[in-house]
């Protein structure tokens, strides 16, 4: 964070979150047991992402960072192969890509 500061060239003001996002838990059906409890140092880190300028000027990031501080739960994108080995490249990332699915 602290170099983000120090210069414009490594920042990334139009960064897309294209992988699992807190919605997508009950929308994929993700099982509960592919589900992780935030510990105390990710919700810490939620709500000091909530008083970030870039995600407050986006609403989208908000709404799925509020959803996951309510929920109190994450998950890993190693979560979709509950599914089967190749339900990321075949379905969900093309699914994601054609919808225009990030935020």
């Amino acid at each position: 964070k602290n170099m983000s500061y120090d210069s414009a060239s490594l920042t990334c003001p139009d960064i897309k979150w294209l992988g699992v996002r807190p919605t997508d838990l009950d929308r994929y059906n993700i099982p509960k047991e592919c589900r992780l409890p935030m510990t105390e140092a990710d919700i810490r880190h939620g709500q000091q992402l909530l008083k970030e300028d870039f995600i407050q000027k986006n609403p989208e990031w908000v709404k799925e960072i509020e959803l996951m501080l309510k929920t109190k739960e994450k998950a890993e994108i190693q979560a979709l192969s509950a599914f089967g080995f190749q339900f990321l490249t075949e379905t969900f990332l093309p699914e994601k890509i054609s919808k225009g699915d990030w935020i």
